[in-house]
């Protein structure tokens, strides 16, 4: 099958599925926003199972091609973690309603979960080897504070108003991500942290 005419409907899926939710989801409303002819995605995706597949793999397809420099040191960790949230509440927008609305079908899907749980518990390897890779005393539990704490993060940037990201402190994410880290791991030492407390 041709593999840009594939991406472009798993892309478009993910716009139906952030747009119309779940319900939305259809075989026809994917042509539709794809502009093929009729029929075009179910020949690629026979199934609806096979539908949300194909918008999972997507999902984390373009989730792992956002930069992420591995961070050398504190300061660069909290740099990777302000530009993975500005991400979400920008350019990912559509990607990150599309995968809260898998992470609700998969509640009724145990395949789809079982698809999703794979791609969380990469995550938390990932970030577990970031904070080790900043040169930071991590352990599992303070790796995984981190992780849920980004995730936590993500309904509010996606759906929060100004309150609610000002109570949560993610109306400045730069803070939010420096902040983060001196929580889990306590007060960086230096006169740029020492700067954005005072």
């Amino acid at each position: 099958m041709n593999r840009n005419r594939r991406d472009s409907l798993r892309d478009a899926a993910i716009e139906v599925l952030a747009e119309a939710g779940g319900r939305g989801l259809t075989h026809r409303a994917v042509d539709a926003t794809a502009e093929v002819p009729a029929g075009t995605t179910k020949n690629y995706f026979p199934t609806r199972d096979a539908l949300l597949a194909a918008v999972a793999d997507r999902c984390v397809e373009l989730y792992r091609d956002v930069p992420r420099p591995a961070p050398a040191d504190r300061a660069g960790l909290a740099a990777m973690l302000r530009a993975l949230l500005e991400n979400v509440a920008g350019p990912g927008r559509a990607r990150m309603l599309a995968y809260l609305e898998l992470r609700a079908e998969a509640t009724r899907r145990p395949h789809l979960a079982a698809l999703l749980d794979t791609v969380a518990i990469a995550d938390f390897t990932a970030f577990e080897d970031a904070q080790s890779a900043a040169g930071l005393p991590v352990t599992p539990p303070r790796a995984a504070a981190v992780t849920l704490a980004l995730h936590a993060a993500v309904p509010h940037l996606l759906t929060g108003g100004q309150g609610v990201l000002a109570a949560a402190g993610l109306d400045d994410l730069d803070r939010f991500a420096h902040g983060l880290l001196d929580t889990v791991y306590g007060p960086a030492h230096d006169s740029a942290a020492q700067s954005r407390r005072h």
